[in-house]
């Protein structure tokens, strides 16, 4: 498609509106303005590629940014529409004009009666520069006057401290990385930098591209609180309905919890059996026996679900060999784990605290055993004030519990 024709042709242009849905409400909060160019068969061409060509001019481009622009709050004006607009917004042109163009049709709609509360500027992190002086400037103004600023993070390993730095409103990231087949808990680390960080500065997580059950359970889980993509509502050239997908979503919501207080209900059953089997098993251990017997007693006490058990003291340094299961059922001792220190591990303080004040056992999440590669919770239990014994439990006997994994 030659950008030419596409600026002499602009009454070819059509707008659409994707939604994006509350989790709050499960209701339609917004949309976000895409531009597609009529062929001339009929067909509709997404102009999203437009945008990302270097090579087209950038007048071709701030002036096709503008003209979309205006068309759209025209729209959003005549309508008299009570939900939020979501503008594109390139920032490699802002060198350009400075970003006169937008802010001088922003001003203009004003004086129309167009509410700034309502409009959400959004921009691409990888198109932040590395000096963001004039960026700042840019997104700070539009904060003045009361329009909120969208980052969409494209690449999970964007930079946090650019986002820290802008301080938006609202951060966007992609689920289109999860696949019907994946299991939701394998990609649980690949946004919770993104979540902490949308906490601490006050944005709002806006998962997009979801285009199946699966990615919207994994946004729901992962603290979205705005959802898009075509699972629930796909753009179009009208507003979506307001509550065009609530019935779905509440729906979806529903088994959501089932799931998950069927899970909770799994991992605290497995607990108070374990640490029911530890109150019997501890006061028939010798006092003073050494690490290495008592781990190699408590493994066959455990053997038809942990294929490892070693122990920590309260600084995280490992005291025992590991006693590991063979493949013929039978435990033996690995001498190389001995003198570890495991206190890097997330969450070992805030766990051994937790132990000390309750008394009993705690089951961590599902994460990669380094050795063994596959998917494992660790069960840790106080066996005195200062030392922790771990058992690790393997994936084969995680998935034939329901609601382990």
């Amino acid at each position: 498609m030659d950008p030419l024709d596409i600026m002499l042709n602009l009454e070819k242009i059509t707008l659409y509106y994707k939604p994006v849905i509350s989790a709050d409400t499960q209701l339609v909060d917004g949309y976000e303005v895409r531009a597609y160019f009529q062929e001339n068969d009929g067909t509709l061409q997404s102009l999203d590629w437009f945008f990302e060509d270097a090579t087209i001019p950038d007048d071709f481009r701030i002036e096709l940014t503008h003209y979309i622009h205006q068309r759209a709050l025209e729209v959003f004006a005549v309508q008299e529409q009570s939900k939020h607009l979501a503008l594109f917004y390139d920032l490699r042109l802002l060198v350009r004009d400075n970003g006169q163009s937008l802010l001088t049709l922003l001003e203009s709609e004003k004086i129309k009666g167009l509410d700034f509360k309502k409009i959400i500027i959004e921009i691409k992190e990888a198109h932040i520069p590395e000096k963001m002086d004039g960026i700042r400037k840019f997104t700070t103004y539009l904060k003045t006057l009361g329009i909120r600023v969208a980052v969409d993070v494209e690449q999970r390993n964007g930079s946090l401290n650019r986002l820290a730095m802008l301080a938006p409103s609202m951060i966007k990231v992609d689920t289109g990385f999860l696949k019907d087949d994946s299991l939701p808990h394998l990609f649980q680390d690949v946004h919770h930098s993104l979540g902490m960080l949308s906490r601490k500065i006050g944005a709002a997580l806006l998962f997009k591209g979801i285009s199946s059950y699966n990615q919207l359970n994994y946004a729901w889980r992962n603290g979205g609180q705005y959802y898009q993509g075509s699972y629930l509502k796909d753009s179009q050239p009208v507003f979506a309905e307001e509550n065009c997908c609530q019935a779905k979503i509440k729906a979806d919501f529903q088994n959501f919890v089932m799931f998950e207080r069927k899970k909770v209900k799994a991992q605290l059953d497995l607990t108070n059996r374990i640490n029911g089997l530890f109150k019997t098993m501890l006061p028939t251990i010798k006092p003073g026996v050494p690490y290495d017997e008592m781990i190699r007693s408590i493994g066959k006490s455990c053997s038809d679900f942990v294929f490892r058990v070693y122990i920590c003291n309260g600084e995280g340094i490992q005291l025992s060999s590991n006693a590991e299961k063979n493949n013929k059922g039978e435990w033996e001792l690995h001498q190389e784990g001995r003198n570890k220190n495991w206190s890097w591990r997330p969450f070992f303080f805030e766990n051994i605290m937790r132990m000390n004040v309750e008394k009993k056992g705690i089951l961590s999440d599902l994460y990669t055993d380094i050795e063994k590669t596959e998917l494992i919770r660790t069960y840790s239990y106080p066996i005195s004030e200062a030392l922790y014994v771990f058992l690790d439990i393997p994936y084969g006997y995680l998935y034939e519990q329901d609601g382990l994994l």
